[in-house]
Order: C-alpha cells, then structure tokens, then sequence
C-alpha cells in the first residue's frame, strides 16, 4: 500500500517548547504542530482512509485533522522535518494490515503427556476407593 502526503493539505503552527533551554526556550516559538486534513486528502484510497480514521482516531479533531507535535530540537525547521517524519511514521503503521495468525497443530509429546497425566490421575483415585469382596 502506497500512499502519498500532500503538503497543501498539511498546516504548521508553532508554540514555545517546554522543558530546559534558559532564556532561548522562553521567547523562540520552536515546537511544532503539524495538523493534516484527514477527511479531505486526495493521498489516500478509501480502504487505507478508512484504516487511518480508525486507528488514528484518538488523535484526530473535531475539525477532522490529525495532530502530531515535535519539540525534540531547538530549530524550528528540524522540528518540522521531525514531524514530518512522524506522520509517514504514524500513516505507515496504521495502514499495514497484519497477516492472519495459522495456527499450529498441538504437538504429539504434549497430547500423550497429558493423556498419561489422565491415566496417573485415574489410577491414584482408584487406590483411594475402598477394596470390595
């Protein structure tokens, strides 16, 4: 499955980034939050459409746009490469289908251990029962 990200659909904001940087981090806005328009992208077939809105479904809006963040660097250019990065990422795993499991026969060694397990069973009940003439 190929698909295919166009950058008209994508929107970057910026904010300050958190965490350590001194004075740099309080007046540079270098976080980066990518919004993309799911609902309206022309790269995606329906199946693969479908697959994204449903796993992605906890971080898309009410707007229907799915929001990914870097704050990873102090360049805001870098950070928008980064979360570039994630969303192929991100659209990547979502629409890989998972191959279905085959599931493997019960090996010959586990069934006559258990079928011994029985008959060692069986007989430590048979030696409790009480001996009739």
């Amino acid at each position: 499955m190929d698909f295919e990200i166009i950058k008209s659909e994508i929107r970057f904001k910026t904010a300050r980034s958190s965490g350590g940087g001194g004075q740099h981090v309080n007046k540079v806005s270098t976080k980066v939050l990518l919004l993309w328009e799911v609902a309206t992208t022309k790269g995606l077939a329906e199946k693969e459409l479908a697959l994204v809105t449903k796993r992605l479904a906890s971080k898309i809006n009410g707007e229907g746009e799915l929001l990914v963040t870097s704050q990873e660097t102090r360049s805001q250019a870098k950070n928008k490469r980064d979360a570039i990065l994630k969303l192929e990422a991100l659209l990547t795993k979502a629409i890989k289908v998972a191959k279905k499991r085959k599931p493997t026969p019960i090996p010959r060694a586990i069934v006559e251990k258990r079928l011994k397990n029985k008959q060692i069973r069986k007989e430590v009940k048979k030696n409790r029962q009480k001996f009739k003439f």
